[in-house]
């Protein structure tokens, strides 16, 4: 058990919100298509990389049970 950081509620909300953040990224992309040039740059690489790095944080602390218990 960590004394500080983020409880688990919390790490429960960013991991929803990663989901989320990732399942409208790829909604956008399959409503939209393949965007080219620097668009593909940032929907893709700033956003996928935003969220997904967010997800695996988040899954990493709660399998580990890296997270505070206080209130």
């Amino acid at each position: 058990m960590n004394r500080f950081g983020p409880g688990k509620k919390e790490l429960m909300f960013r991991l929803y919100v990663s989901v989320g953040g990732l399942a409208f990224m790829g909604i956008a992309l399959a409503y939209r298509g393949m965007p080219k040039g620097p668009a593909m740059f940032e929907t893709i690489g700033i956003a996928g990389a935003f969220f997904g790095g967010t997800l695996l944080w988040t899954i990493k602390k709660l399998v580990r049970k890296e997270y505070s218990d206080e209130p």
